[in-house]
């Protein structure tokens, strides 16, 4: 799995929280990190998502996240990936900057994923999916990390 995603994850509790889970994934996902651009918002969100288009495989399965992607529970994620990864393309989640993704982007991606309705900064969410991608790896292993039911 690749992550492509826009700015430069600093040292800090955000790249703290995102190292731990992504090195529970086995293989832990790549990264490529996109220039923040700088300007008119959308001259910004342009660039970037030509920059991320660029850095994505030719046969990428691409994820964008976005706030109008589908809302699935951990276990309904967890189904959804392991049907991604019986693709046998490699699996490319796309974080955008602070104007979000661009619509080439969100056009090219094969699914669309928001992790709900609230507006999160781009750096916590690439914890937040690490840890995700981490508990659907779990649920689909039969491991106990995720305890359904619980309050």
């Amino acid at each position: 799995m690749h992550l492509i995603a826009v700015g430069r994850l600093r040292v800090g509790p955000d790249a703290e929280l995102f190292a731990r889970y992504n090195a529970r994934l086995h293989p832990p996902m790549t990264v490529t990190e996109i220039p923040e651009g700088s300007g008119a918002p959308a001259e910004v969100k342009r660039r970037e998502g030509a920059a991320m288009l660029a850095a994505l495989p030719d046969n990428g399965f691409a994820v964008a996240l976005d706030l109008g992607g589908e809302m699935p529970d951990s276990v309904r994620f967890s189904t959804m990936l392991e049907r991604w990864l019986g693709t046998s393309r490699k699996i490319c989640f796309l974080i955008g900057g602070a104007e979000g993704l661009d619509r080439p982007v969100l056009d090219r991606a094969d699914s669309a994923l928001s992790l709900g309705p609230m507006t999160w900064p781009h750096f916590m969410v690439r914890a937040m999916l690490a840890e995700q991608v981490y508990r659907a790896r779990s649920i689909a292993a039969g491991h106990p990390y995720h305890r359904a039911g619980r309050p």
